[in-house]
Parts: C-alpha cells; sequence; structure tokens
C-alpha cells in the first residue's frame, strides 16, 4: 500500500526545520521546540545496515524513554507512548499479508497491559507483567476515521477472518508483531537491531521518524488501537524522505 501523502500531510503537518549542531549525522535532521515533551521531541531519525541487520536510530531533545502513560489500571481506555520509524517496506517482508498498509517499527511502553507474551523484559519470571517496559512491535497502520476524522488506527483483524501474520504476532485481533528486537536507551538517542530475512527490503527503504501517544478503545473492541495524539514527526509531513544508510 502506498502512503496517500494528502491524508497523511493533513494528520502530520507540522515544521520540518534543521536541527543544527545536533552531532547526529545523516538521516532526517529536525528542529527541537516540536514537542510538548522533550522526551519525544524528535531532532534526529536514521536507518543504517550491516548486512541483513538494520538499526533503527532516534534522537530527541531531551531524554529518550524518560516518560511514560500514567497507569489508569484496567485495558480499555489505557495510552501506548511510541517512538516510531514508519516505512515504505511492504508488510509481507515481517510475516503479514502483502501490501497490508503502513508498516513501521515501534518501541513503546505501556502500564496497563503486556502484549509481548513471549518474552519476560524485566526478567521477574512472569512474561506477561512488563508492558511497562520500553519494547518492539511492528505494526500495520492504515487511516481510519473510527478514531477520528483523518487519524490512522493499527489494522484490525475483522471477527473470522485469518490473515498471514508472523510466527510472533502476539494474538490480539490487530496487525501487530511482537517480534523481541530489545530497544537500548542512552541519554537523548534509543536504537533497535532488526534482522531481515531479505536484506534487500531494508536496503532500499525510505522512512520517518514519528512519536505519538495511541489509545486502546474503551470498549476494547475494532477500533482496537488509535493513535491519538501525535507528539512529533522528523520530515514535518510524513514524506518518507530519510533514505537507509544515507
Amino acid at each position: 500500500m502506498k502512503l496517500s501523502h494528502l491524508v497523511l500531510t493533513s494528520i502530520f503537518a507540522l515544521p520540518a526545520l534543521v536541527h543544527a549542531g545536533s552531532g547526529h549525522h545523516g538521516g532526517i535532521q529536525a528542529a527541537s521546540g516540536n514537542a510538548n515533551m522533550a522526551a519525544f521531541d524528535i531532532v534526529h531519525a536514521k536507518i543504517t545496515t550491516e548486512g541483513n541487520v538494520a538499526t533503527f536510530h532516534m534522537a530527541v531533545d531531551g531524554k529518550a524513554g524518560s516518560d511514560r502513560p500514567k497507569k489508569i489500571g484496567k485495558l480499555g481506555g489505557s495510552e501506548v507512548y511510541s517512538y516510531v520509524w514508519p516505512t515504505n517496506i511492504d508488510s509481507y517482508e515481517v510475516g503479514f499479508e502483502a501490501e497490508a498498509g503502513i508498516l513501521a517499527l515501534a518501541v513503546t511502553a505501556h502500564p496497563d497491559f503486556d502484549d509481548t507474551p513471549l518474552y519476560d523484559e524485566n526478567q521477574d519470571g512472569d512474561t506477561g507483567n512488563d508492558g511497562w517496559d520500553w519494547h518492539s512491535h511492528w505494526v500495520v497502520l492504515k487511516p481510519n476515521d473510527q478514531c477520528g476524522k483523518g487519524a490512522l488506527g493499527v489494522v484490525d483483524i475483522p471477527k473470522g477472518e485469518k490473515p498471514r501474520l508472523p510466527k510472533t504476532w502476539p494474538g490480539l485481533p490487530i496487525l501487530l508483531d511482537s517480534p523481541g528486537w530489545q530497544p537500548t536507551f542512552k541519554d537523548d538517542s534509543l536504537e533497535v537491531k532488526v534482522a531481515f530475512a531479505n536484506a534487500q527490503a531494508i536496503q532500499t527503504a525510505q522512512f520517518d521518524g514519528v512519536t505519538s501517544a495511541l489509545r486502546v478503545n474503551q470498549s476494547v473492541h475494532a477500533p482496537l488501537l488509535c493513535v491519538v495524539n501525535v507528539m512529533d514527526v522528523a520530515s514535518g509531513d510524513l514524506s518518507l524522505p530519510g533514505i537507509v544508510n544515507q
């Protein structure tokens, strides 16, 4: 699926200015001051590769990963904070149906639920209690007016349908994968190393950088997970100007 530039420009219309003197080279440079929380104020986004392994990098104006959503004690209405790299990679390359939507790598935290049932991120012996810890997902996004006019949502899986899904799909009725790629944080930056079966799929990709908040539907029903607050966009217009290895 190709990005609808007209639709997404209206959603992510933020100024794209060069971040001078950031110390981060290549990729997408962005100005600070576009987000209310410094931890989500993007100044740099980049993807590089070595063989079939891609390193997704993002830098912000504050301390990366220092802010998380407040716990509300239930799934419905709970929030998800995220650092996201939208790409033009075909969703088929990571285990979904071909051209299912906008494939994005997301690093998320959400204290009210756990969606990585195969992994114990906090190493306490319980794989079901660590949604608060930052972890990675592949998500497939599409415009969904049920999330709000012009808003994006994670694509729902209609009841009774059985689309192609990654082996590490966590069982939720949405196009989301929990592959276990562990994000690392250092001062103003975060990185995720991701291995691809098809190295060419990432080496020719374009990308952008986004920070956002998502919300689980109060009824815990379709649409299950909506983008409700775009904090910052590296390019300013989600035009995917980033080129891997540049």
